[in-house]
């Protein structure tokens, strides 16, 4: 085993030793599998695939739909 100093924003510290902690393994543990993770997957792999969807003509939103407003959606699509 080799000691290194490696920088981290203090929250996220934290909030891994929490998670090492609650987990029932150690801080160190929890750098070295994070570490190997991302190793495997190789360069330029993207986490998730692409997900392609589906899109279909029409003459766009109703009118007084406001897809910013998910209260009045949700009335409108009860109505």
């Amino acid at each position: 085993m080799t000691r290194t100093t490696v920088r981290l924003d203090p929250a996220l510290l934290r909030a891994a030793k929490r998670h090492a902690a609650d987990a029932g393994t150690t801080f160190t543990a929890l750098v070295e599998d994070g570490l190997r993770e991302i190793l495997a997957r190789g360069r330029g792999t993207p986490l998730r695939k692409t997900v392609r969807l589906p899109t279909y003509k029409g003459t766009g939103l109703l009118a007084g739909v406001d897809l910013d407003d998910s209260a009045a959606l949700r009335t409108l699509m009860d109505s």
